[in-house]
């Protein structure tokens, strides 16, 4: 950009008076108008120094940032993180321009431990945080518009603010995310408002951590720190995942549970008890891997979510039809033994394949509980056991290993297959998530480390094996006093 004419002015808008920077611009072959603030106000109460572009990337390079990169990420991760969010920053100038008064917001992936496919039928889960997140460079603007621009995607998401219906054309893509949570905002007695925003995430598209969980929250994150003074009390964790699933059920056209958001705002290992999902009983707990000499890999097979979303609301809607057959909405509403007694007529009334489906729901919902006591209790025998009782369960009555679309397409069941080889009787394998394709977990004994992640990405491809670490922050703003 080449600005050839500049001065200042008073900017009068609706609620106070802004002194501003006024240029005639070149940028992309055009004569615009530039206005850009001298000092921008903030307009939320987010703990932390506020900071132009310069300045903030100046106290990152004077390691200002060091404890907040600590936390989020392990010490060993520090100059990796510098250099990211450094470079973020810069891509952040040149989409949005220079010295705007940002923030720096965060939000982990997830990785679901025990509890699959339980959520939406108001189940028990056990999940945890990890290592990998969305983070995001945001500066409110006066334009009531959101714009998120996305590090390797070249379309940029313009949501108008003031309107804040599903828009057909917006289904299953990131913009309708964004009005979603907006809404979502709104509904709960909140404001909202534009604001400039240029994001990375290393948390594996389509690999089952939950990408699309994490980039909600971390809106509804940017939207309580910017326009509702970051109030913890009436924008908890916990509600900031209520609005994400909201986004994601009506606007995106997803139903999902509330698992996946729960554990990505709220962070660290957590059980979930969604009985009550307006008000989810969460615990958190802790697993000291390090202690038994083990590590958690997630290893990415490469199959893509893109087209499974009707597989997803299969398992829901399979599940709800046998609620129905007792007049109930969800399966946790329903007494598992009259369940077992009416199998007979349920097979004629949902078919075979809803009534193993609900058989899966009530024996992983007993399994995530018996998985947090081997957890409190530090019986990493019994832990393993379940975990692999758990894969079982999920491959062989859930049957979310592969589409049925696509059974060509066998990438997790392989990487399954090969975990097992490696780690049988030593340790412990399963899918997770949402299945069909992506990833699968499995505690490796330290020992077996470097055969394991042989095995996988001499199949997968170099890097396909994640070590990751359970991280005990949500979605937060990241801050120096974090």
């Amino acid at each position: 950009m080449f600005a050839f004419f500049a001065g200042f002015a008073i900017l009068k808008t609706r609620n106070r008076q802004r002194a501003v920077r006024l240029a005639v611009c070149l940028k992309k072959g055009r004569l615009i108008l530039c206005i850009s603030t001298k000092r921008a106000a903030p307009t939320g109460k987010v703990s932390g120094i506020m900071a132009n572009t310069i300045e903030l990337k100046q106290q990152i390079a004077q390691g200002e940032y060091d404890a907040a990169f600590t936390k989020l990420y392990g010490a060993a991760a520090v100059q990796e993180q510098r250099k990211r969010y450094t470079d973020l920053i810069d891509e952040f100038e040149k989409e949005y321009g220079t010295s705007r008064t940002v923030r720096l917001y965060s939000a982990p992936g997830r990785t679901e431990i025990g509890g699959n496919h339980t959520d939406h039928n108001n189940g028990v889960v056990l999940a945890g945080s990890v290592n990998l997140d969305m983070v995001a460079v945001v500066s409110p603007n006066e334009d009531n518009i959101i714009r998120v621009k996305s590090l390797g995607f070249d379309k940029i998401d313009d949501v108008d603010v003031n309107v804040l219906v599903p828009q057909p054309q917006e289904a299953e893509h990131s913009a309708s995310l964004i009005r979603g949570v907006a809404k979502g905002i709104v509904d709960a007695g909140g404001k909202v408002g534009g604001f400039d925003c240029y994001s990375t995430s290393n948390v594996l598209r389509g690999s089952g951590l939950s990408s699309s969980a994490a980039f909600e929250v971390c809106i509804g994150a940017i939207l309580r720190g910017e326009y509702n003074n970051n109030d913890m009390e009436k924008f908890s964790q916990v509600k900031i995942a209520q609005i994400g699933q909201f986004a994601e059920n009506v606007f995106f056209g997803k139903p999902c549970g509330l698992m996946d958001q729960t554990a990505c705002a709220v962070g660290g290992v957590i059980t979930i008890d969604f009985k009550n999902p307006e008000k989810p009983v969460v615990g958190q707990t802790a697993i000291d891997l390090a202690k038994h000499g083990f590590v958690m890999c997630i290893s990415d097979t490469k199959g893509s979510h893109a087209d499974l979303t009707d597989d997803y609301a299969a398992i829901r809607r399979e599940m709800e039809s046998v609620a129905e057959q007792f007049g109930k909405k969800v399966l946790r509403d329903v007494d598992e033994d009259e369940f077992y007694k009416a199998i007979p007529q349920l097979r004629k009334a949902v078919g075979d394949r809803a009534v193993v489906r609900a058989i899966h729901f009530y024996n992983d919902c007993h399994r995530a509980a018996q998985l947090c006591d081997a957890v409190r209790e530090d019986d990493f025998a019994a832990f393993l056991r379940l975990i692999i009782e758990g894969g079982h369960s999920s491959f062989e009555f859930n049957q979310n290993a592969y589409s049925i679309k696509a059974p060509q397409e066998q990438g997790v069941p392989l990487a399954l297959a090969l975990s097992q080889k490696v780690l049988n009787g030593r340790g412990a394998w399963r899918l997770q998530g949402g299945g069909f394709a992506g990833t699968i977990q499995a505690f490796v004994p330290v020992n077996l480390l470097d055969a394991y992640k042989a095995a996988i990405d001499g199949c997968f491809g170099e890097g396909s094996c994640h070590v990751l670490n359970i991280r005990n922050y949500g979605a937060v703003p990241v801050t120096p006093d974090m």
